[in-house]
């Protein structure tokens, strides 16, 4: 079992930068480092979709064309956590953030599948005005 627990979300201006964090509680005995990580978003009125992800070690990552070039992710294996770095921000990129834990994966490979995830955050609300 995990528990996800996602932070920094907020109204920015276009252009703007957001961090986003995911604090994770792992309490089946398996390490937070063997769990792939990702972020989806979920844009009103639409289905989720895949944001970023990246693998066990960190070694590999994997973006959306929609944010290629203007996102980073990144974790810290010692303290639990994934980050979601947000740059120029586009009001089209307002949405409800979701983190997500998958038992799938490797030290370099990402999921990008929502259905291969197992663990999910509550969601935090990122809104960019124009």
């Amino acid at each position: 079992q995990v528990q996800l627990v996602e932070s920094g979300g907020g109204l920015v201006q276009a252009g703007g930068s957001l961090r986003l964090s995911c604090a994770a509680s792992t309490a089946s005995g398996r390490a937070f480092s063997r769990y792939t990580m990702g972020w989806f978003r979920q844009l009103p009125g639409k289905e989720r979709e895949f944001v970023a992800g990246i693998s066990w070690s960190g070694l590999r990552t994997y973006y959306a064309d929609s944010v290629k070039g203007r996102s980073a992710i990144s974790r810290d294996n010692a303290k639990n956590t994934v980050y979601l770095q947000m740059n120029s921000l586009k009001p089209e990129d307002t949405a409800v953030y979701y983190c997500a834990a998958s038992t799938y994966g490797g030290i370099a490979l990402v999921i990008t599948t929502s259905e291969q995830y197992d663990y999910w955050g509550q969601g935090t609300q990122v809104t960019v005005s124009s």
